[in-house]
């Protein structure tokens, strides 16, 4: 669905005015996060509706940060002097 709009000064930035029926059908509401992407391949300007859940990935990230033994304490879980002998 082809549409055409123009780009508009807004401080020392631009924008683009995006018709409600495109907004309607990409489900994108005002204030909604957006993910925007430029393809210089293509001289393509990519701008889409943020779905993300909060900490998504990271099972996965993890499992792979074990697999190369990446998730060796970076300090003791217990400190030499935690422990001495007027403690016990």
């Amino acid at each position: 669905m082809l549409q055409h709009t123009k780009c508009r000064a807004i401080g020392t930035s631009c924008g683009v005015i995006i018709p409600s029926n495109l907004l309607k059908s990409a489900k994108i509401d005002v204030n909604d996060e957006l993910d925007i992407d430029y393809i210089e391949s293509d001289n393509m300007i990519i701008i889409k509706k943020s779905i993300h859940a909060p900490r998504a990935g990271w099972s996965e990230a993890f499992r792979q940060l074990a697999a190369k033994n990446g998730d060796e304490l970076l300090i003791n879980d217990v400190f030499e002097d935690e422990f001495n002998d007027e403690s016990i």
